[in-house]
């Protein structure tokens, strides 16, 4: 049982932070007085085969990534006094979720430094080979000064050339791209349509494909008959964004985005803030 006072090798915790189906994270500060966020596997037996590739696979894909400004800081992972746990980068915020149902002003803000950052941590995802299969607002921290870093690495999956039939359907329904839905050959394009749902909830408040059941959203997404522009909530998103959006948002994934370093070269010139 973790408690705040737990030594955990050289990390001793401090406040419960966030707990989800199979973790625990934590605020904890090394024998030098550095705060770190340490995440750990609730249950850690060997028996627990499915999880536990999950676990260390999102470890290891981030242990794996240069580092990069939106991507949440690695520190090191692996039994750590006798716990499954990883050791990331500590920053004091909340996730793009709870912003949004608070409609947090830092949100309001720094929405389109988001939305650039964003699509420049995806492109550094990709471009070192991994696909990111659970991009959503909450799994985006914003700290109090607006900055944000993309977490939870735990369905990355390298990227297929060409595009791969998953073994499982991992992933949030209302941020899967069709093909995903239909369980077709999907590739790191899957991310782009998720940031285009991502980016159409941030602007609007809403979901641009709703549904209670994993059916009814791919209903959704493949009749467009009640799908509304972003702009039609939000008449203030500038046409250039609005366009982008609606390419990631495309049911062929032949006519989003082919790579995301496209994306991000878009975002950055339709949202540039200097």
């Amino acid at each position: 049982m973790l408690e705040a006072g737990t030594r955990l090798g050289r990390y001793t915790l401090h406040e419960h932070i966030n707990a989800g189906g199979v973790s625990e994270i934590w605020l904890a500060t090394d024998e030098s007085g550095a705060p770190h966020a340490v995440r750990v596997m609730l249950d850690n037996s060997l028996l627990n085969f499915a999880e536990r590739r999950r676990f260390l696979m999102g470890a290891e894909v981030l242990q794996s990534l240069p580092p990069h400004p939106s991507i949440i800081g690695y520190v090191e992972h692996g039994k750590i006094g006798g716990e499954l746990a990883l050791v990331m980068e500590y920053v004091e915020g909340e996730n793009l979720k709870l912003r949004m149902a608070a409609n947090d002003p830092v949100l309001a803000e720094h929405a389109a430094q988001a939305l650039i950052d964003l699509a420049e941590a995806l492109e550094h995802l990709h471009d070192h080979g991994y696909m990111h299969l659970d991009f959503k607002p909450e799994n985006v921290v914003m700290t109090r000064n607006g900055s944000v870093r993309l977490i939870d690495f735990d369905l990355a999956q390298p990227i297929p050339k060409p595009p791969r039939k998953l073994d499982k359907n991992p992933g949030t329904p209302s941020y899967m791209a069709p093909e995903q839905l239909l369980r077709q050959p999907v590739d790191q394009r899957a991310d782009i349509w998720a940031y285009g749902v991502a980016a159409y909830e941030l602007l609007t408040f809403r979901k641009p494909f709703p549904g209670e059941t994993p059916d009814a959203i791919l209903r959704r997404q493949l009749d467009r008959s009640e799908f509304a522009p972003p702009s039609y909530a939000n008449p203030d998103i500038p046409p250039a964004l609005e366009k982008i959006i609606l390419r990631c948002l495309e049911k062929d994934p032949e006519r989003r985005y082919p790579v995301t370093a496209v994306l991000a070269h878009e975002v950055r010139q339709a949202l540039y803030v200097g």
